[in-house]
């Protein structure tokens, strides 16, 4: 469990991480895979979820689209991501422990696909909250490389001659 600080300065206290987050970070790991495409129904309403929280300045989206990429003259029509869930969901717990710890977010969420995603398609859904944008956008910009270098996620890059190849993050 973190070590949270109180440092007190001229006429005012600051934590270094809310209690809200010191909540966040007790409650067992959420589960961030969904099944095929994330949709943009899902994404307007997680944003839609956070107009009543009013201590909130700013929020960060980043979206993860399948793009159609090609390779020796073939095209990606999709990829089919994979996973084993255990490892992957306990990964993304420990990097959502180590945003809350880095900075001062009020909250966040990390959705990732499984199975078929097409080219045009949402497969990656990271949504930060902070009192303000230069935190949001340090924080997300963080969550998306920690994500790409430390989830154990598989991707078959699907061609349009129906081959495939598997997928090198990068």
């Amino acid at each position: 469990m973190p070590v949270y600080q109180l440092y007190i300065g001229a006429n005012k206290a600051k934590h270094t991480n809310s209690v809200l987050m010191m909540e966040a970070i007790k409650k067992k790991p959420r589960p961030a895979f969904k099944e095929g495409p994330i949709s943009p129904q899902f994404i307007a309403d997680s944003i839609a979820k956070h107009t009543s929280k009013t201590n909130i300045g700013a929020h960060q989206i980043f979206l993860g689209q399948v793009r159609a990429d090609v390779i020796d003259e073939k095209v990606v029509t999709g990829i089919e991501y994979s996973a084993y869930p255990e490892m992957a969901e306990t990964e993304f717990h420990n990097i959502r422990e180590a945003a809350f710890e880095k900075f001062d977010m009020i909250c966040m969420h990390i959705y990732h696909s499984l199975g078929l995603v097409k080219t045009g398609e949402i497969s990656l859904f990271i949504f930060v909250s902070t009192k303000h944008r230069q935190e949001a956008c340090e924080a997300v910009q963080y969550l998306v490389e920690q994500v790409k270098e430390k989830v154990p996620i598989f991707g078959k890059e699907l061609l349009s001659d129906d081959s495939h190849q598997w997928k090198v993050n990068t």
